[in-house]
């Protein structure tokens, strides 16, 4: 009734011997490793921002004062994982805006505090307890800027 298909579908996979495939940790390490690094790129940013400010006068917008020294301190830890995640090779370091306004600040802390819940939520699938708790360390950090501007306009 049905005459058979003679020629291969285009919807079948054709298997590949040759092409290489990642295996499921090794895919975690490197989207953690993505994550981390964005992260690192964000703390850099603020890290130049609080020591052009004076490394510790309270932010117009958020009254935080922002800590050069442990932001200097956060983002050599981050690039420390993203170096053990990456076989050894250190991130490359982004050179920081010039935009010096308040609101600017805010954002960043809002796109850490973003991040590093990005980065907290891939460590946890992958199990790796060093990242899950420089991770979580991070997101405190940056929430508690938030906290205290959203505790100053209320």
């Amino acid at each position: 009734m049905y005459e058979p298909i003679r020629t291969k579908s285009v919807h079948t996979m054709a298997a590949a011997p040759e092409v290489p495939h990642r295996s499921r940790e090794e895919e975690l390490d490197i989207r953690l490793a993505g994550q981390l690094t964005a992260l690192l790129t964000v703390t850099d940013e603020l890290h130049a921002r609080a020591t052009r400010d004076g490394g510790g006068t309270p932010d117009d917008a958020t009254g935080a004062a922002p800590d050069g020294a442990a932001l200097a301190a956060a983002a050599e830890r981050i690039a420390e994982q993203v170096a053990r995640l990456s076989g050894g090779h250190y991130p490359l370091r982004a050179e920081p805006s010039d935009d010096s306004s308040p609101s600017r600040t805010e954002a960043l802390q809002q796109r850490a505090h973003t991040l590093a819940g990005n980065a907290l939520a891939v460590a946890t699938s992958r199990g790796d307890a060093a990242a899950m708790a420089l991770t979580a360390e991070r997101m405190e950090a940056h929430a508690a800027p938030l906290r205290d501007r959203d505790l100053a306009t209320a």
